[in-house]
């Protein structure tokens, strides 16, 4: 029980890869909040798992892009727990198009729902970290915004601004003893790959050294590391969870 008495906030936690580590958080002892924006049913489900635990846990609706949403959040969230003491920014979105038919809106929503929201919950949480001299900040991000992806312009410019965003954040704000980390998952098996024709799942193949896409728990695990003391003294790094697609 690495986490042990730890409160943690997963935005972005009712599916996929977030209730992966949302879940996977509660198995290591900590108490989580659930944050959602749309589907508040998914959310509850995850609570009701993490409960089975015997941890303690709460949906959260807020759409983190918006500062005031946010900020509002980490108050119930602290609120509730007495306390935050890891943060996942884990919410995102994708609205792919090749860079001569993406729209403004496109673009905008892309960088907003996933960058704009990471700062706006670092911002907010940082404050109540500092208080305490401690604090877990682990941000998802993706290979894409390491080495690109046709039709991705958006979604790899917000990917790699998550990058730069906590590499400034983890100098700021080691001196206080809050670590800021990076996961970039590669392809990971999930709704949006179950869609993927046979075709194009052998081809992503060719490109990944361990020949077969990535689990949703294998970043939960990555990130319930990244939150314990056990990497106390890991700040400020990108960490791939490809299979050895992307070796730098």
């Amino acid at each position: 029980m690495l986490l042990e008495g730890k409160k943690a906030i997963v935005t972005g936690g009712s599916r996929g890869i977030g209730r992966a580590i949302a879940i996977k958080l509660a198995q290591s002892g900590a108490d989580v909040a659930v944050n959602y924006n749309s589907n508040a049913n998914l959310a509850e489900e995850v609570v009701k798992e993490i409960k089975s635990f015997g941890r303690e846990s709460f949906s959260v609706k807020a759409d983190v892009s918006d500062y005031a949403q946010a900020e509002e959040m980490i108050k119930i969230v602290e609120a509730k727990f007495n306390g935050v003491d890891i943060l996942v920014n884990n919410a995102g979105i994708t609205k792919d198009a090749l860079l001569i038919k993406m729209k403004e809106d496109e673009w905008e929503d892309v960088i907003s729902a996933n960058l704009k929201s990471v700062f706006n919950c670092t911002k907010a949480v940082s404050r109540l970290m500092m208080k305490k001299r401690q604090g877990r900040i682990i941000n998802i991000s993706s290979v894409v915004g390491v080495i690109g992806n046709a039709g991705q312009g958006n979604y790899a410019a917000s990917k790699a601004g998550i990058i730069g965003f906590a590499k400034t954040t983890a100098r700021e704000l080691g001196i206080r003893g809050i670590t800021v980390n990076v996961v970039a998952p590669g392809y990971i098996q999930t709704d949006m790959t179950d869609k993927l024709s046979d075709g194009m799942r052998e081809q992503l193949l060719t490109q990944i050294p361990l020949k077969k896409l990535g689990s949703t728990e294998d970043v939960a695990n990555l990130v319930g590391f990244l939150a314990s003391d056990e990497a106390a003294y890991i700040t400020g790094q990108v960490i791939h969870v490809d299979g050895g697609m992307v070796m730098l």
